[in-house]
């Protein structure tokens, strides 16, 4: 089990620059746990592509389709108030630190490329390199 974050959701579906990676974390551990935060930024990550990058809505809707096919049972509760604590001992947002309370609630890794968060929280977190290293 891992806490993938939501640009490694992206990664896993969409076509971006680290989808075989993401596709290789899937294969060695596919037990993908999130906050229900990240259905929202998922949907903004679907946007954005709408907005500046000009793809059509029908493959954004087919992709979000698969992601709610493949991780709508992925979503666990966390501890608001230690997301806070989290917040502030790390000098991250709220948001972020909903994935890091999460991975720590369930003693598993962050899975992110979110530079900041893995400097943050350098004990929950792991890039993709790093997690797949780690498994050989």
């Amino acid at each position: 089990m891992i806490v993938a974050d939501t640009n490694l959701v992206a990664q896993l579906i969409l076509s971006l620059d680290q989808t075989r990676k993401a596709q290789a974390v899937y294969r060695l551990d596919s037990d993908w746990r999130m906050p229900s935060l990240w259905r929202h930024e998922f949907l903004n990550v679907l946007a954005t592509y709408l907005r500046f990058d000009r793809i059509p809505i029908a493959p954004l809707l087919s992709a979000w389709n698969r992601a709610l096919v493949l991780f709508d049972d992925a979503t666990c509760e966390v501890d608001m108030p230690e997301a806070l604590r989290v917040a502030g001992q790390c000098g991250i947002s709220a948001y972020d630190a909903q994935y890091v309370a999460l991975a720590q609630a369930l003693n598993v890794p962050l899975i992110t490329e979110d530079r900041k968060l893995l400097r943050a929280a350098p004990l929950q977190a792991l890039s993709i390199s790093q997690y797949l290293a780690s498994k050989t």
